[in-house]
């Protein structure tokens, strides 16, 4: 294992730029048509598309697609109470965290006699779609249904792959009834997308699709919110990734495992080290490395490693300059007094302070929501919360003295704009008032 090192003022602004950059993310041609074909299979044939897709892709015949509560209560029993109850104490602070995001509505008087009014409701129906390629994603499951439940979405549908036997892993189906999801399907990949976009004989259209999955259901999410007869996304997504910033105090195994915790996710993750002159990266590297060879996921890191590197700088303010630019989805302050640095952060998925907040706890139990901007879209988007469960309307209600405070500035501003309709839907009624 190698991390390349670049000691960042001693790199040209191209050079920099080409540091940061992630890798390239799979949308080739045959995978978007791949794509294309399942989205329009499914909306063609519906149940029999996604059960012919479960043979052809993971060998699995299924008979129906929906699950059963007998599975649900299997799934329970095939958990150890200490596996239970670590679900169930993590749904409690995401419960928690994410309550307190329910937004006000808003009522107030612009003027004597103008009132303007937001107020929130649920997206009437939601799809979740939660991996299980390389590992299965319970802590998915309760990211996506507590959100949704907290706003009170009427419809929610969670789909899922199975594994070889023809059953949707334990852990998420017992993480999908403690978030309140009771309408969970055995579907996965693209397919599935298609599925919640459009909907089938077995699962109903929705109209929101919430969830992280690979470059197929990326794909798939992104064409299905091109379709105005399709369902939006929550988020443009890319690979798994972390950004440290290290000091001379940061703990080398500490640094290591955070690293390889995001290295582990897939071969596309990145991971970043901004260290400090005096961090100690002789240690880091050495640590990575042991920790790395002990791995059951070992290929996988050192893949992902491969794409990564090691960047020193003379500060903590040029550190968080570079991670500002590189807007990463998870970044850790390991770090003395790391709270004083928060105000400097603008871009970051997630923030983690100090050296006792590893991002795994973000990840399943802290509370805040692991659904978040990755591939640089954490400048411009939100991690996953309540709000993007619900949709916002403004109201305005005018009396006749209201009409009279505003109408002429409406009337103004419509004559600037050659509007001449605009500026008489409001003559005709001032006339009204001074006759």
């Amino acid at each position: 294992m190698s991390l390349t090192r670049y000691h960042w003022p001693e790199l040209s602004l191209t050079e920099q730029q080409r540091v940061l950059l992630r890798p390239a993310i799979s949308d080739t041609t045959a995978l978007r048509r791949t794509v294309d074909d399942i989205i329009a299979t499914v909306r063609s044939r519906g149940d029999a598309a996604l059960r012919n897709y479960a043979l052809q892709f993971d060998g699995v015949r299924l008979e129906t697609l929906r699950v059963s509560q007998s599975e649900f209560d299997a799934a329970a029993e095939a958990l150890s109470p200490i596996q239970r109850d670590a679900i169930e104490q993590a749904a409690d602070n995401i419960r928690r965290f994410h309550a307190e995001q329910l937004p006000q509505p808003i009522a107030i008087d612009t003027r004597q006699g103008m009132r303007c009014e937001r107020i929130s409701q649920p997206l009437e129906r939601v799809g979740l779609y939660v991996p299980a390629g390389t590992a299965p994603l319970p802590s998915a499951a309760l990211m996506l249904s507590i959100p949704a439940a907290i706003a009170q979405c009427p419809v929610r549908v969670l789909c899922a792959p199975t594994n070889a036997d023809g059953n949707i892993d334990p852990a998420i189906l017992f993480a999908a009834q403690v978030g309140g999801v009771r309408d969970v399907f055995k579907a996965g990949g693209a397919q599935a997308i298609a599925a919640m976009a459009y909907g089938t004989e077995s699962i109903t259209k929705v109209n929101k699709i919430f969830g992280p999955g690979n470059a197929y259901v990326t794909a798939a999410k992104a064409a299905v919110a091109d379709d105005p007869l399709g369902a939006a996304q929550d988020m443009p997504a890319g690979p798994s990734e972390v950004l440290v910033i290290a000091d001379a105090g940061a703990q080398p195994e500490d640094v290591a495992a955070d690293l390889l915790s995001q290295a582990e996710h897939g071969k596309d993750s990145q991971v970043l080290l901004i260290a400090l002159a005096d961090a100690p990266i002789d240690a880091i590297v050495s640590a990575t490395e042991e920790q790395l060879a002990r791995l059951p996921r070992q290929h996988i890191a050192a893949a992902a490693l491969a794409n990564s590197a090691i960047i020193t700088v003379e500060s903590i303010d040029s550190a968080i300059e570079v991670s500002n630019l590189y807007a990463p989805e998870h970044l850790i302050l390991n770090v003395e007094a790391a709270r004083q640095y928060l105000p400097q952060i603008r871009n970051a998925g997630s923030v983690f302070l100090g050296p006792w907040t590893p991002e795994s706890l973000g990840d399943y139990c802290s509370g805040t929501n692991h659904v978040l901007p990755t591939y640089g879209y954490a400048n411009t988007f939100s991690g996953l919360g309540v709000d993007q469960f619900m949709r916002h309307m403004t109201v305005q209600e005018a009396s006749a003295h209201g009409l009279q405070q505003i109408g002429p500035v409406a009337v103004t501003l419509a004559e600037l704009e050659g509007l001449e309709a605009h500026a008489q839907a409001v003559r005709t009624r001032l006339a009204r008032l001074t006759t």
